[in-house]
């Protein structure tokens, strides 16, 4: 796809797509829960639709359909509850999903039939051992077919023990396959977590009626927390509406800073507290956003206002490390798209999670960054931009990233010059609409 520099400010009012992360987990719950769960803003993405399959292939009923009252789309997940899923037929193929292949884990771990999961090439090049490790601390018992500790992963069902866990990276996947596991166990589980990861399955187990108990403990570090799951609580079915996609909203947004006299309004976009970094990295280097409308169902939500504006890094440089760095892992390569403009310098540490990603991303955002003029360097665990200068059209290799993607598409409306965007087709995994939305806008 070759990109041109915008023309044009981009103005008007827009809700992206379901969020991602709680699609996900949505239809896991409501898989696993007793009676019929409905779905409304849920996200019809590769990455989504890949979890509905691996489900379906278990045996669960899932289809659209029209709400009565007042004809919302909505998705219907007949729940079939933990113990009853089917034998799947063939391997369960989870594409290009992390998220759904590293999930299915700690739920097939206990189930009384042996499967597989498999993804495409790039899901099978990404380590599955974070989750394998202490799923076998309860007792597991799961290979990788060919060796490396990736997909695809042969899983043996069997009788899962209680385990006091502590998580080995800040991954919120890890997590919840650990608290999915948790539901079969024969005594309490306790997952604890030194770094805060995303709360989506917590917040959502809890509303399904699993009987869970989360403590901080200030003792280990400032963010630390266990959460601790007590199995045996019947699951039953619940409506839950997904609000907007912050990780999808945040390219758009960059844009709308980016792109002289913009000014775009975002509506019902997720502020769960585990996902704003974005957020307060835009309020450091100066842009110009309102957030109003402020709900709180099962997650918090706003309409978020985002004005053209004038990045700058505060005293001369800006330092994003700690834990900030899981609350917008996913928005990092947007964000050093939007440090290339920014005035001064822009320091990413404790980022190295990016390069076992769909891609290895900070070598892909050095190399494509690059290319279009920034002044950037690569570290081990992230990178150091120089902003302030003028980018300029370039041809971007993606490899078939969708956050690589959409952030160099972003990049290329600010740029000077054309720029040409290899394989723009991977963006329907997270964000389908997303070149269509961004015309409406301009």
């Amino acid at each position: 796809m070759k990109l041109h520099p915008s023309a044009r400010a981009l103005r008007g009012k827009l809700r992206v797509p379901g969020d991602k992360s709680i699609s996900h987990r949505a239809v896991f719950l409501g898989a696993l829960s007793k009676g019929v769960t409905e779905v409304s803003g849920f996200l019809y993405g590769a990455d989504c639709l890949a979890t509905i399959d691996c489900f379906r292939r278990l045996g669960v009923r899932i289809e659209d359909a029209r709400r009565k009252t007042d004809g919302a789309q909505v998705l219907q997940i007949e729940g079939k509850g933990i113990f009853a899923l089917d034998t799947p037929f063939g391997e369960l193929n989870a594409g290009n999903s992390g998220t759904t292949a590293r999930l299915l884990t700690g739920i097939l771990a206990a189930q009384a039939f042996t499967s597989i999961v498999t993804g495409d090439a790039s899901l099978c090049s990404r380590p599955m051992k974070r989750v394998t490790e202490p799923l076998s601390q309860m007792g597991a018992v799961m290979e990788s077919v060919n060796g490396n500790d990736c997909c695809p992963l042969r899983i043996h069902g069997t009788r899962l023990h209680a385990a006091d866990l502590r998580l080995p990276v800040a991954s919120a996947q890890v997590k919840s396959a650990l608290l999915f596991a948790a539901l079969y166990a024969d005594a309490p589980t306790t997952v604890r977590e030194t770094l805060p990861s995303r709360d989506h399955t917590e917040r959502m187990l809890k509303h399904f009626g699993a009987d869970l108990v989360i403590q901080d403990e200030p003792a280990v570090s400032p963010c630390a927390k266990s959460i601790r799951l007590t199995p045996g609580a019947l699951l039953r079915a619940q409506k839950i509406h997904v609000p907007a996609d912050l990780s999808s909203a945040a390219f758009l947004m960059a844009a709308a800073v980016l792109v002289p006299e913009s000014e775009v309004l975002f509506r019902e976009v997720g502020i769960n507290p585990t996902r704003t970094g974005f957020l307060h990295v835009l309020e450091a280097y100066g842009a110009d956003t309102e957030m109003s409308n402020i709900r709180d169902t099962t997650e918090p939500y706003a309409d978020i206002l985002v004005r053209s504006s004038k990045l700058v890094c505060p005293e001369g440089r800006l330092v994003i490390e700690g834990e900030i760095i899981p609350t917008l892992i996913d928005e990092l390569p947007v964000i050093a798209v939007l440090a290339a403009f920014a005035e001064g310098e822009t320091v990413i540490k404790q980022a190295g999670e990016l390069r076992v990603k769909e891609s290895d991303r900070i070598s892909l955002l050095v190399r494509n960054l690059r290319e279009m003029g920034a002044d950037v360097e690569e570290t081990m665990d992230g990178m150091v931009i120089r902003g302030g200068t003028t980018l300029h059209g370039a041809h971007i290799k993606t490899h078939g990233d969708h956050r690589i993607a959409m952030g160099f598409a972003v990049a290329a409306l600010a740029a000077e010059g054309d720029t040409v965007l290899e394989d723009d087709a991977c963006i329907a995994v997270s964000y389908p609409d997303f070149f269509k939305d961004l015309a409406l806008l301009s």
